[in-house]
């Protein structure tokens, strides 16, 4: 099992069944801070640098809401321009400068390999939240814990499971993370629907033939659909060569209320990393999908939180000391209501 304390979270790869284990079962014990039910300051005086060198919205404030929850501090560097890296400074000297301001960093960069190549200048435990078209290991996380909590309201569990990945598989990162975390189950059906053009990386197919899952590749949703999870992918328009080229798929796996009930199961849970492309040429998952009980996106959110706060106590070795260090929560919150 992977160590944690002192670790940078770069890659998938790191962990093992084990590993994962262990992160949802810290996850779990923070539920009542993400509520605001409790607060602890077990990381009060501490630092998280938030680098941010591509555009996001959730992954970026959801490490900052997650090192607050646990009491710490959030300063935030976000596009390129905004850095030294415009003024030709290598990540390497940007790891040094930033190691002694932060006592983490959460990262996300264009370019495959940057957050690794950016770990190896740094002090403090530096977690990967995208490098490119590479990974996102915390996304992952989320995604594994998020399939995990919805099959168990239909008394299911991850070992033999069948998932539909839909959409850009090629530059979708967050396909390529959980295709990779889920090779440490059992019996997996994968069904992996895609154009020809966007289909899922060799390397990632082999991976999962090699762990003795069953893997279908189809380029149409028709007859795909009836999965337990239906995973769908955003169209990586920023990724391809041209726009032209990201314009020929734009629109063309469309899941409606309408679709979900002619090919999906009743049981079928609909996933998305966000953000969905709700442009009209696009409208990846219909609006008529929101009354949907089984459109599981919003608490991807959710323990999208529950996952990096379990990851800071795991790695600044504050797993043990949460509670501690508990307060009251004075304030009134809807959250606590749920």
């Amino acid at each position: 099992m992977l160590r944690f304390l002192g670790e940078n979270i770069l890659s998938v790869n790191q962990l093992d069944r084990e590993s994962i284990e262990h992160i949802f079962a810290v996850a779990k014990r923070m539920e009542p801070y993400a509520k605001k039910q409790k607060r602890t300051k077990v990381l009060e005086g501490a630092i998280l640098a938030n680098l941010f060198f591509e555009p996001s919205t959730r992954t970026r404030v959801s490490f900052g809401t997650a090192f607050n929850l646990l009491g710490g501090l959030v300063r935030e560097t976000t596009g390129m321009q905004s850095s030294a890296l415009a003024k030709g400074e290598s990540l390497y000297d940007t790891a040094r400068v930033i190691s002694a301001y932060a006592d983490a960093v959460a990262m996300r960069h264009p370019d495959a390999g940057s957050v690794a190549e950016f770990a190896t200048g740094c002090s403090v435990p530096v977690l990967n939240g995208g490098d490119g078209p590479n990974e996102h290991p915390t996304q992952a996380l989320l995604d594994l814990l998020t399939i995990d909590r919805e099959l168990n309201r239909f008394g299911q569990k991850i070992d033999g499971m069948h998932i539909a990945l839909v959409g850009d598989l090629k530059y979708g990162r967050t396909v390529h993370s959980l295709s990779k975390l889920l090779c440490h189950y059992k019996d997996v059906r994968f069904t992996m629907v895609a154009p020809d053009g966007l289909q899922m990386p060799q390397t990632i197919l082999d991976s999962v033939s090699d762990a003795g899952h069953r893997i279908v590749l189809a380029d149409k949703m028709e007859g795909n659909l009836a999965a337990d999870i239906v995973y769908q992918t955003r169209i990586q328009e920023e990724r391809f060569p041209s726009q032209e080229e990201a314009n020929k798929y734009r629109g063309g796996f469309r899941i409606s209320q309408s679709i979900y009930n002619a090919h999906c199961k009743p049981s079928s849970v609909l996933m998305h990393p966000l953000p969905r492309d709700s442009r009209s040429d696009a409208n990846e998952l219909d609006n008529d999908l929101n009354a949907n009980d089984n459109l599981a996106i919003f608490r991807q959110v959710q323990n999208g939180v529950l996952i990096r706060m379990a990851l800071f106590a795991l790695t600044l070795g504050v797993e043990n000391q949460v509670e501690k260090y508990e307060t009251t929560v004075p304030w009134f919150s809807r959250k606590r209501e749920d």
